[in-house]
C-alpha cells in the first residue's frame, strides 16, 4: 500500500470498479490524512485501473505530465443495450448469432487510425455549462458534437460469444465505451462494455503505489541556473543573454531544495510557469 514519505508526492494508484474516480480519491485523502490531492485522467465508475495521483504542491505538475497514449483492456457484451454504453444501465439483452474470428478482426482493423464518433450521453462533456451525464439522468434532450480521435492499435484478446475482449491503445480523451459500441455496430448488433481496465497512461502503469520522483517523469530539458537560486526563491525578474537558450521552450531549473519550471521570452526574460516546488 501507499507509503507516505512526503506531503508532495506523485504515484500511480489502481481504482477499483463501481466507484467514481473522485470517491476513490477522497477515500485515499481521508485514509492517509492527505490535505491536498488530485488526479489526471478520469475513469468511468464501472471501470478499474490506473489513476495518476499527486498530492500537495505536486498537484500542479499533473498538467505537465504526458499521459498519452492510454492503453485499455475492454470487453464488449454483444447484444446488450445500455444508454450509458456500459454495465450500469443495461435495459435489454438480445440473443445474437456468433461471429467468425475473421469478421471480428476485420472490424477491429477498420478502427485503426483517425476515427470520428459521437461521445456517449453519459459523459463529462458540457452542454451549456452542464455535464451531459446530469442531463441524461434527468432524461433531458442531449445533442453532443462528434469528436475525432486516433486509435494507434487494437487487437482481439479473446472471444467467447457473446463476450469479445480486446486491447486498445488510443489518444488521450477517447471514450472506450464508444469504441465498444462501434465494434458492435459494425458487426450489425447492439453492444455495451461489460468490463474496462486501464492498464497504462503514457509511461505510467501500476506498481504497488510506488512513489515517483518528479524529475524522472517530467520531460522538460534541465538547465543549470544555480547562480540565480536566491532570485528564483523570491521570484525575482531575471533576464539572461544566452544564444543557447531556446525562446518559448520550457525548462526545469534544479536547486538544492526546490525546482522550477520556466520558459524564456523573446528578450531572454524568465517566465515562471511553476516556481519553488520543494523536493
Amino acid at each position: 500500500m501507499l507509503d507516505i514519505v512526503n506531503k508532495n508526492m506523485i504515484f500511480v494508484a489502481y481504482k477499483p470498479p463501481f466507484v467514481s474516480s473522485n470517491f476513490y480519491l477522497q477515500s485515499l485523502k481521508h485514509r492517509y490524512k492527505i490535505k491536498k490531492i488530485g488526479y489526471s485522467g478520469t475513469l468511468d465508475p464501472f471501470a478499474s485501473g490506473v489513476l495518476v495521483i499527486a498530492t500537495g504542491s505536486y498537484t500542479k505538475l499533473l498538467n505537465h505530465i504526458n499521459l498519452s497514449p492510454k492503453v485499455y483492456i475492454a470487453t464488449v457484451w454483444l447484444g446488450a443495450e445500455s444508454s450509458s454504453l456500459d454495465m450500469e444501465n443495461i435495459s435489454k439483452v438480445n440473443i445474437v448469432s456468433e461471429f467468425s474470428i475473421s469478421q471480428i478482426n476485420k472490424v477491429l482493423h477498420s478502427l485503426k487510425g483517425k476515427i470520428t464518433y459521437t461521445p456517449p450521453i453519459f459523459s463529462a462533456k458540457k452542454i451549456n455549462g452542464i455535464r451531459a451525464y446530469k442531463l441524461a439522468r434527468d432524461n433531458q434532450p442531449i445533442e453532443l458534437s462528434s469528436i475525432t480521435t486516433e486509435v494507434f492499435d487494437i487487437n482481439l484478446l479473446h472471444y467467447s460469444h457473446p463476450f469479445l475482449s480486446f486491447k486498445i491503445i488510443v489518444q488521450k480523451g477517447t471514450y472506450i465505451r464508444s469504441i465498444g459500441y462501434l465494434i458492435a455496430n459494425k458487426l450489425g448488433v447492439s453492444g455495451t462494455l461489460s468490463n474496462l481496465i486501464r492498464i497504462k497512461e503514457g509511461n505510467f502503469c501500476f506498481e504497488n503505489y510506488k512513489i515517483l520522483p518528479p524529475l524522472d517523469i517530467l520531460t522538460y530539458e534541465k538547465i543549470n541556473l544555480k547562480e540565480y537560486e536566491e532570485d528564483f526563491k523570491y521570484g525575482r525578474k531575471i533576464i539572461l543573454k544566452n544564444d543557447k537558450i531556446s525562446k518559448n521552450k520550457r525548462y526545469i531549473a534544479i536547486f538544492d531544495n526546490f525546482f522550477s519550471i520556466i520558459e524564456f521570452n523573446d528578450i531572454g526574460e524568465i517566465r515562471y510557469i511553476l516556481n519553488n516546488l520543494e523536493f
